[in-house]
């Protein structure tokens, strides 16, 4: 509708502009040829050749019609035209008239002079009828082509809508296996312009499937590690042999790992992962947990060092960055002498770097750091469950863990988030 409003419009505006501009074109050329005439008059030259005199048939053509008074006298190429064109005659402005008489349609130029000091004024004319046939002509073959180029425009433009929705048609019988679960990832031959939105989809698609086998692995291992305790205190419980102090402690001891394993396990859940679509300022949450752990460890020494902007912000959930920092600020809490050192940088992203003056890790043990057997072991200080859940929460995010020896013998561990 749009598009046929504007083609209207223009063709409209055509009209109008070439009637300008062809009455202009002639009002030019009556101007040139009337001061032409002008000339010859003061040569004392005839305007009219006798083969065009006011009675042969060549001057019915109007073509170089003219109407001369000079001295009060009035002469004319065709007389016929005498009685219209003759009130004309009694301005001497210089002009460019229309004049419509008996169903003929003239063009007049008129020019005022002065010869051998008689006044004069004269009109030159010309048959305007055919040149308004020949423009109606032209202007109605320009609307024809103009519609008949916008009907093609809009076939063309259907074609390529139709096409250009295709790939959202088969995108949406993608989306329709996925949710149907014949389909875990989107793969589609789309235009470039797609590659954005199919990127997205396909990232919120795996994360969501991470997110539920995170959830079906912390299920598993709740039922595996809570069974059998629980059936053991239950069959405690349920006996009438009496609980002596030592099954007492065996029993604590049971409800204890359950504790922490429940803990862990709800740690595990609170993970938002990359696309949760939050950011974090990075130094603000460093410095609100190096307060926190050196009111928690009094005789130990937190230091930050960092070149971030105080308002820098990464790509992370906030609690997940305050969980990667709190886990291995508190475990070198637990194992420094009295230093510890927290360093933050931006190299492709994010890059974090603690290390404390304890006691370290064997070179041989590092890299069983972060395994998954020693979850059970939260309950009493050391490098334990912590380090496996910090492991998993960095391959959330694919960064990258590295646990080294640091420059005084202590634990450095070094974490890599890309930005």
């Amino acid at each position: 509708m749009v598009a046929l409003v504007v083609v209207g419009v223009a063709w409209l505006l055509h009209g109008m502009l070439l009637s300008d501009l062809a009455r202009d074109f002639l009002g030019e050329r009556l101007r040139q040829e009337a001061q032409y005439t002008i000339q010859r008059l003061k040569r004392h030259q005839p305007l009219v050749s006798p083969g065009v005199a006011s009675g042969s048939p060549a001057s019915q053509v109007f073509h170089h019609l003219y109407l001369l008074r000079l001295d009060g006298e009035i002469t004319t190429s065709h007389p016929r035209w005498k009685e219209p064109l003759t009130p004309l005659l009694d301005s001497a402005n210089e002009a460019l008239i229309d004049i419509h008489w008996q169903g003929r349609h003239l063009l007049v130029y008129r020019q005022a002079f002065t010869i051998d000091g008689q006044a004069g004024v004269l009109l030159i004319a010309e048959d305007y009828e055919s040149v308004e046939s020949g423009l109606d002509s032209l202007h109605w073959w320009v609307g024809g082509a103009a519609g008949l180029l916008l009907l093609l425009l809009i076939l063309l433009n259907l074609i390529a809508v139709n096409r250009s929705l295709r790939p959202l048609s088969r995108l949406q019988g993608q989306l329709a296996e996925f949710q149907a679960g014949q389909r875990e990832r989107l793969d589609l031959k789309a235009p470039s312009e797609l590659d954005g939105l199919l990127y997205q989809l396909n990232h919120f698609m795996d994360e969501l499937q991470r997110r539920l086998n995170r959830s079906r692995e912390a299920v598993a291992n709740l039922s595996h590690t809570l069974h059998t305790p629980l059936a053991a205190v239950t069959q405690v419980l349920r006996g009438r042999r009496p609980i002596d102090d030592h099954r007492r402690r065996q029993m604590l001891a049971r409800l204890e790992g359950m504790q922490a394993q429940l803990h862990s396990e709800l740690r595990r859940a609170r993970f938002a992962g990359p696309g949760s679509g939050q950011h974090a300022v990075v130094v603000r949450e460093a410095e609100a947990l190096i307060d926190m752990l050196g009111t928690l460890y009094p005789d130990k020494r937190f230091e930050l060092q960092t070149s971030l902007a105080a308002h820098y912000t990464m790509a992370i959930e906030r609690q997940d960055l305050s969980e990667i920092l709190g886990i291995v600020l508190d475990n070198a809490g637990k194992w420094a002498r009295r230093d510890i050192v927290c360093r933050l940088y931006a190299n492709n992203g994010l890059k974090i770097e603690i290390e404390d003056d304890g006691p370290g890790v064997e070179p041989s043990e590092l890299s069983q750091l972060g395994q998954r057997g020693s979850r059970l072991d939260e309950s009493t200080p050391g490098h334990g469950l912590g380090l496996a859940i910090l492991k998993q929460l960095i391959d959330q995010y694919a960064g990258k863990l590295a646990f080294l020896t640091s420059r005084g013998g202590g634990l450095r561990v070094h974490i890599q988030l890309p930005g």
